[in-house]
């Protein structure tokens, strides 16, 4: 078999062949494209415009649903045509007011909004037809519009009514009504005619209903009354008490008579029951609030004796709330925003503190534990609660002094003095407790402190260790009723022996921290007393004795908020300038029940006695003359007194 030769050209065509059947194009021709298989389909933009656009002088096209609605209504204006009634003339005089009112809403319109969205269904039908389904229309249309638009509404009447309705709608005003209207208008006078009423019957009707009127009136004034009666507030009798004692309490019917009660308490000569006395109604709220709260009845009356009764109420309902966890900003490592920053990219809701803070930050919510953030191993926060701010703010420890923490743990107020002295100076943290130290010691050294001496010893013995200090700072130990919502057993667990005990104590710190502070110091000589406590005999009882028994005043703490403290409690009078100190509370200022007192040292030297006692003693005598036996008996007594002093300031 002998192949043709082929040319050069020949060769080149059947390879471009093949090149095509396996996709490649050949470079050397352009191939001008055309349009593609849907592309072919469609048609150019000229002719579907031509669809959308419609020309007014040709006739509008009707989809197929349109042409339907169309021709049921030229079968149904025909039908009306060959049964209507020839319609009333009226003379040219007449015919300016008597026309019909002018449509607002035409029926071209509305079929043309209907039917915007079926115009593509236009290509499927025949134009011959909708051209004369078109023309019966638009003739039908201009002999009987009127009853088209009845139609519409829904309200289909004779041309006669339809006209004498037109004609009130046209009336004196000029007012165009729709047709639901004068169907509406045309069905209120048929009701007049039918049920026609004369003026005294309405007059009768009108005095029926006032009668009625007055009498519900007083029946409701009556029911009133009676509700009044019902709903006032009645001390339970002996025998329902013994009921309660032996049958489980409901605490919602407790928690509301105690509201009844608080309510008659606040109008008690207006609300209370006759016969009973103020004492009772006491009696009975503290025994509920007792068993509603679960205080046992020394603290609740404590707390009632500190507290009017509607403020109770909110303490003891934010003692069952805990406080907002609060962090403080070690500014010996980072700033307050940069810290914040980093929390937040770790998914910490937080907010600054306040506007008397410059370095708390509350957290509000954490997706990581707040306790265990390499931001709180690094030291750049300690975790603290925001009373315990307020006492290092209130002594304001200055760069270079020497600075006492006689109660420190577990660290949090000592690392806040250390880095508001930037690490200068001296801070000697002591507590008598060696286990509460291990706290201090890893704070001290995951904040960076480097100014602080850590010693152990009783806070009563510390003036023989040491002394001169220019501030020091006494967090005494107290019975904790400040921090209820944190320790729920102080509730019951407190009594009368525990308060007076932990006043004896405090009592004997605040003489021993007065001793350590310098008065000749020329930038200190302060000494900030604080406690967790809101009770009187631990607070403005401790800060009178010792100003009763050293050569110290109160200065104001610098603090902008809080409560004045006590100047006058019960059967107590205490010094003036008590005014000076603060109480925070947990229903006023959202953080632990706390109380701060400054105080400025202004002599070294320890009085004796105090000089309120010599002038009792000097009036005593001068009022009533001692007799020998009383005479020889006196200086027995004063000496007995001095001993016992010296016994005292011996233990020291």
């Amino acid at each position: 078999m002998v192949l043709e030769p082929k040319t050069v050209e020949g060769l080149y065509q059947d390879c471009c062949a093949e090149s095509v059947m396996g996709r490649k194009l050949d470079p050397t021709t352009k191939v001008k494209r055309g349009p593609g298989r849907k592309a072919r389909k469609q048609k150019g933009a000229e002719i579907e415009l031509a669809k959308i656009l419609v020309n007014e002088n040709e006739p509008k096209k009707l989809s197929s649903r349109g042409r339907k609605r169309a021709v049921k209504r030229a079968q149904g204006a025909t039908a009306r045509t060959e049964e209507k009634q020839p319609k009333k003339g009226f003379s040219d005089d007449n015919s300016e007011w008597l026309t019909p009112a002018t449509r607002k809403r035409k029926i071209d319109h509305s079929e043309g909004d209907e039917d915007s969205d079926s115009q593509w269904e236009q290509e499927e039908d025949d134009g011959d037809e909708v051209e004369d389904i078109e023309q019966g229309v638009k003739e039908q249309l201009e002999t009987d519009d009127d009853d088209d638009m009845v139609d519409d509404y829904g309200a289909m009447e004779d041309s006669s009514e339809g006209e004498e309705q037109e004609d009130e709608a046209a009336g004196s005003d000029g007012e165009e009504l729709l047709p639901i209207e004068r169907a509406a208008r045309k069905q209120k006078k048929r009701q007049e005619a039918t049920a026609p009423e004369s003026e005294d019957d309405d007059d009768d009707d009108e005095e029926e209903e006032e009668d009625e009127e007055e009498e519900e009136e007083e029946d409701q004034d009556t029911v009133q009354a009676n509700i009044d009666h019902m709903d006032r507030f009645k001390l339970p009798s002996a025998e329902e008490k013994d009921k309660e004692g032996h049958l489980l309490l409901d605490l919602q019917s407790v928690h509301q008579r105690i509201k009844d009660n608080v309510d008659v308490l606040s109008h008690f000569t207006e609300k209370r029951e006759e016969g009973r006395t103020r004492s009772e109604y006491l009696s009975l709220l503290k025994s509920d609030l007792c068993t509603y709260y679960s205080y046992n009845d020394f603290l609740m009356g404590c707390l009632m004796e500190l507290f009017p009764n509607a403020e109770l109420i909110d303490f003891l309902e934010a003692n069952e709330v805990q406080r907002p966890v609060t962090i403080r900003t070690n500014t010996l490592k980072t700033r307050r925003r940069d810290l914040a920053q980093a929390l937040i990219n770790r998914g910490v809701n937080l907010d600054p503190l306040g506007k008397w803070s410059k370095v708390g930050l509350v957290i509000f919510d954490s997706s990581v534990p707040i306790g265990a953030t390499p931001e709180y191993l690094a030291g750049h926060y300690m975790l603290q609660g925001a009373s315990s701010l307020l006492p290092v703010m209130a002594l304001s420890p200055q760069e270079g002094e020497s600075v006492l923490d006689m109660s420190a743990a577990p660290g949090g107020k000592t690392t806040y003095m250390a880095q508001l002295m930037r690490n200068t100076g001296v801070i000697v943290a002591n507590d008598a407790s060696a286990e509460r130290l291990k706290s201090v010691v890893g704070n001290v050294h995951r904040l960076g402190v480097t100014n602080t001496i850590i010693c152990n010893y009783d806070g009563r013995a510390f003036p023989k260790v040491m002394g001169g200090f220019d501030r020091v700072l006494l967090d005494a130990p107290c019975s904790g009723t400040g921090v209820i919502s944190k320790d729920p057993a102080v509730k019951t667990s407190k009594d009368t022996s525990d308060i007076l005990r932990s006043a004896h104590l405090q009592k004997e710190l605040i003489l021993a921290a007065i001793d350590s502070v310098n008065a000749d110091s020329q930038t200190g000589g302060y000494l900030v007393y604080c406690t967790c406590s809101i009770t009187v005999e631990e607070n403005e009882w401790v800060v009178d004795y010792a100003l009763r028994k050293r050569n110290v005043k109160l200065v104001p703490t610098g603090l902008d908020f809080g409560k004045e403290g006590f100047t006058r409690f019960k059967e107590r009078r205490f010094h003036p300038s008590l005014k000076l100190t603060r109480r925070f509370y947990p229903h006023s200022h959202n953080m632990d029940g706390f109380f701060v007192a400054k105080l400025k040292k202004f002599s070294n030297t320890i009085p004796t006695s105090p000089a309120v006692d010599e002038e009792n003693e000097k009036a005593s005598e001068t009022e009533t003359p001692a007799t020998s036996e009383e005479k020889n008996s006196k200086p027995e007594s004063k000496q007995q007194s001095k001993g016992s002093e010296q016994q005292y300031w011996n233990i020291f």
